[in-house]
C-alpha cells in the first residue's frame, strides 16, 4: 500500500532536477529545490519560470496554474531544508562518488520514514542503496530530458527496496501524468540499454564512411520515425554524457557491442560536446545548426 507523499525535496537544480520540480509543483506537491550553488538556482527558477510560460501559451497550463505552481517552489542552498520533505529526488550529476558524499550529508537531516530516489540513468540501484541508511526506502526515479515534455519514467527498485516504496513511488510517478515501467537493476536500465547503442552505432557508421551526419539523420527520421535524428539527439543529450553512459555499458555488461565509437571519443576530447558546447556533430554557432561532417 502507497504511503501519502505531500512535500518533495529536489537536490540538484540543473536541467533534470529543475524538471522534476517544475512537473512536482504542477501536480500540486510542495517543493524544495537545493543546489549549494545560488547562481544556478537562480538560473533554474528562471528555467520553470519560462518552461511554465510555454505551457501557458500552448494551451497546456492556465495561468492561474502557473502562478500556483511558482508558489509551491521554494529555493535553497542549505541541505537542512530538507528535514520536512516525505521523499527526496536526488539529481546531481551522473558521478557515483559524489552522489554517495551528498546521501552521507543528507541522510541524517532527512526523516527517518522520508523516501529517498535517485534519477541515475546508468548507475546500479543497489550499490547506491547500500551507501544510504535507508536501503529498503531508496529506489530509482528516473525521468527522461526534458521532464516536462516526456512521458516516461523508470522505475528501478534495489535488491533491498522495500515494496511500499515501490508503490509509493509509482503512485508518486502517476500522480504527475507519467507514466512509469518497471526496469531491473541492470546497467543503463531500459531506455539507455536501448538508446546508447543505437547511437553509439550511427556514430560508427559516421566514422566508418557509410553516410554523413545529414544522411544519417534524415534515414532515422524518415526511415524509422524517429523525431530526432541519432546525432542531433545526441548533441541534444550531450555526447560526454554519451560517452559516459557507453562507458559504463561496456565496463557494466563486458560486451564488445558496446565499444565506444573511437569518433565520439574525439569529439569529446575536442570539447565539441553538442549543443550545450556551441558544437557537437553539428555547429550551433550560426543561425541554423550546420553538419560538421
Amino acid at each position: 500500500m502507497a504511503e501519502e507523499i505531500r512535500k518533495i525535496g529536489v537536490i540538484g537544480a540543473g536541467a533534470m532536477g529543475c524538471g522534476v520540480a517544475h512537473v512536482c509543483a504542477v501536480a500540486g506537491y510542495d517543493v524544495h529545490l537545493i543546489d549549494l550553488s545560488r547562481e544556478q538556482l537562480e538560473c533554474g527558477l528562471a528555467t520553470i519560470n519560462g518552461n511554465l510560460a510555454r505551457q501557458v501559451s500552448s494551451g497546456k497550463l492556465s495561468d492561474d496554474a502557473r502562478k500556483q505552481a511558482l508558489g509551491r517552489i521554494s529555493a535553497s542552498t542549505d541541505l537542512q531544508d530538507l528535514a520536512p520533505v516525505d521523499m527526496a529526488v536526488e539529481a546531481i550529476s551522473e558521478d557515483e562518488d559524489e552522489k554517495r558524499a551528498l546521501y552521507a550529508k543528507i541522510c541524517p537531516i532527512l526523516k527517518p520514514e522520508a523516501l529517498l530516489a535517485t534519477n541515475t540513468s546508468t548507475l546500479s540501484i543497489t550499490r547506491l542503496a547500500a551507501s544510504t541508511d535507508r536501503p529498503e526506502r531508496f529506489m530509482g526515479v528516473h525521468f527522461m530530458n526534458p521532464v516536462p515534455v516526456m512521458e516516461l519514467v523508470e522505475l528501478v527498485r534495489g535488491i533491498a527496496t522495500e515494496e511500499v516504496t515501490f508503490e509509493t513511488a509509482k503512485t508518486f510517478v502517476r500522480s504527475l501524468d507519467k507514466t512509469p515501467t518497471v526496469s531491473e537493476d541492470f546497467p543503463a536500465f531500459i531506455v539507455n540499454r536501448v538508446l546508447l547503442p543505437m547511437i553509439n552505432e550511427a556514430i560508427y557508421v559516421l566514422y566508418e564512411g557509410v553516410g554523413s551526419v545529414d544522411s544519417i539523420d534524415t534515414a532515422m527520421k524518415l526511415g524509422a520515425r524517429h523525431p530526432m535524428g541519432p546525432l542531433e539527439l545526441a548533441d541534444f543529450i550531450g555526447l560526454d554524457v554519451c560517452l559516459s553512459g557507453i562507458q559504463m555499458l561496456h565496463d557494466g555488461l563486458g560486451h564488445d557491442k558496446y565499444r565506444p565509437c573511437p569518433l565520439l571519443v574525439k569529439y569529446v576530447d575536442a570539447g565539441w560536446l553538442g549543443r550545450k558546447a556551441g558544437r557537437g556533430f553539428y555547429d550551433y554557432r550560426g543561425e541554423e545548426p550546420v553538419p560538421t561532417r
